[in-house]
């Protein structure tokens, strides 16, 4: 009952998509300080490779960069296929974080095409490479249960700000979609769950926060945008002992970013 076996990643082995940059690098940074060894992936190999070196160098865990391009099914493929190569006793943890938005002045001028491209990476890909990868985490080396997490969006749970139809759909069939792949695999060994991130410094949300930073924290119970220890905290939990019970779950960390528009004015009786 010890904090460091409750909660410990270490000599744990896991791949991270879009582990990168943003929530997937504050992640894999979380990771490799605490002594697990991550691959990341994405499709842009000489960042991959930088990172990896930089996190590997900080230690005590060690990083390895995969490049790949998600959107296609042909590369995840061969994605599940290194990562079984390289790890043949299995991995503990998969976070499939990689994801794209897209967003538009008004709902008229909304693409066809944004749809096909965030409901492949988003939705599609989370399940084609979970689906891949069951055989290595049923192994999950040192005993399981092994940790599927999958990185949602609290725009999944509320109607968001910013016009991006497609993104809060796909996000919200994240979080279901987590719920399906619970149900079937829990009886295998493996947990799947989900976070569902409010504002964070990412790629992805950088236009936004420069320019309405102030507003959205405003907005935040907290007053504040999520840190990276926020995020990491949350995934170490869910691949940790202490996690291991946690099943079909969607986890807002967000601040209270999906209830700060909910207060309410009591009548005066």
């Amino acid at each position: 009952m010890d904090i460091q076996s409750l909660f410990s990643v270490k000599g744990k082995v896991a791949l991270i998509t879009g582990g990168g940059s943003g929530i997937g690098l504050m992640i894999a940074t979380g990771f490799v300080k605490n002594g697990a060894k991550v691959y990341i992936t994405s499709r842009k190999a000489q960042v991959l490779e930088r990172v990896a070196s930089e996190l590997t160098q900080m230690g005590p865990g060690q990083c390895v960069a995969l490049a790949c391009d998600l959107q296609s099914y042909e590369q995840t493929k061969k994605l599940a296929s290194e990562v079984q190569r390289l790890e043949p006793q299995g991995i503990n943890v998969l976070i499939n974080n990689s994801g794209a938005t897209w967003g538009e002045n008004d709902i008229e001028s909304y693409p066809d095409q944004a749809w096909t491209k965030l409901l492949t990476l988003n939705v599609q890909r989370v399940f084609t490479l979970t689906q891949l990868l069951i055989p290595s985490l049923e192994k999950a080396p040192g005993g399981g249960p092994a940790s599927v997490i999958n990185i949602g969006s609290i725009d999944g749970l509320k109607v968001p700000m910013l016009i991006t139809p497609a993104y809060a759909a796909s996000k919200a069939a994240v979080h279901h979609l987590t719920r399906v792949l619970a149900a079937n695999l829990g009886e295998r060994n493996i947990t799947v769950n989900a976070i569902a991130p409010g504002p964070f410094q990412s790629h992805m949300m950088k236009a936004t926060l420069d320019s309405m930073q102030d507003v959205i924290a405003s907005r935040i119970p907290m007053k504040r945008i999520g840190s990276p220890e926020d995020m990491a905290a949350a995934c170490i939990f869910l691949a940790s002992r202490g996690g291991a019970y946690v099943n079909g779950a969607v986890i807002p960390v967000d601040g209270g970013s999906v209830i700060g528009n909910q207060q309410y004015t009591l009548p005066k009786l």
